[in-house]
């Protein structure tokens, strides 16, 4: 089944919604960097709280996120484009932490609460916009609210949230990002948050069976938006041995030839998604500026 996620307009074109279900992009998340429980619902909340990010903008703009905290994780990176394409980093996968007092994956303990969230975005300009807002809650969704606040001036809520497997698979993964555009009537703020301060976790609706029409439509009144786009998601790679090969050029003749004289090779890997490259020491001559 393939990840999906939805825009919509509600309340009379007062706010945008966009909800969506990530689940096989985080379980790839989770595959790639082997990921323990605690871990995983920390990077999974990253990944998809990226993908709501980079989705609202528009043509090749990528948004690359990093959270940082003083937490046993170190710090995570997700790096996402408008077209709906993901791949995440974490420092340390191997978390696995006793669950919080509510019974619930311990998040804010993995990733601590100091520490910032920064946002930068490359939207084809000269220079990339550049954001960051210190942790205020280390359980990310109220991270990424108070992030699109202060750094965008936007009044937001998002929600996010990964169920995990007993066998540290994902069972579900999904997130929703609610956005008051210019206008939004007093009427319309109260109900929102009345809505949002009473929402169930998105994995928990997603494991009942629920779509992310559903979703929205429990979010917002089921006569009450109009969906303007729908996309696939996925966590995607665009590592290449060409790029791997271009980043060795970069290092000066001096360290090729030490490669080639200490090693007769090298190897690069992906950190994004593990993916390895072996380049022969005909290749790394070939690549000597």
């Amino acid at each position: 089944m393939t990840d999906k996620l939805i825009k919509a307009l509600a309340y009379n074109d007062e706010v945008r919604v966009y909800v969506v279900d990530g689940t096989e992009t985080v379980a790839e998340g989770q595959r790639v960097h082997d990921t323990w429980s605690t871990a995983t619902a920390a990077l999974g909340r990253v990944m998809l709280g990226t993908l709501l990010l980079s989705t609202a903008e528009k043509g090749n703009s990528t948004i690359t996120v990093r959270v940082q905290g003083n937490g046993p994780i170190g710090y995570i990176l997700a790096d996402g484009n408008a077209q709906g394409e993901v791949k995440s980093y974490i420092r340390n996968p191997h978390v696995s932490l006793d669950l919080n007092d509510q019974g619930k994956l311990d998040v804010r303990g993995a990733i601590g609460t100091e520490g910032q969230l920064s946002v930068v975005k490359d939207l084809g300009m000269k220079e990339p916009f550049v954001g960051q807002v210190p942790l205020i809650s280390g359980e990310l969704a109220e991270d990424f609210t108070y992030y699109l606040a202060n750094s965008e001036q936007t009044a937001s809520s998002v929600g996010l949230s990964v169920l995990v497997n007993p066998d540290e698979t994902v069972k579900t993964a999904g997130g929703f990002m609610i956005q008051l555009l210019p206008g939004a009537s007093e009427e319309t703020i109260a109900a929102l948050e009345e809505t949002v301060n009473n929402f169930p976790l998105i994995s928990t609706l997603m494991d009942a069976g629920k779509t992310p029409e559903d979703i929205l439509a429990q979010l917002v009144g089921a006569e009450n938006y109009r969906i303007i786009d729908e996309m696939p998601v996925s966590f995607s790679c665009d590592c290449s041995k060409e790029r791997f090969g271009r980043s060795i050029q970069g290092l000066g003749a001096e360290e090729i030839e030490a490669m080639i004289a200490e090693d007769h090779g090298a190897e690069a890997v992906c950190h994004f998604c593990q993916s390895k490259y072996a380049f022969s020491e005909e290749e790394l001559r070939a690549l000597k500026p």
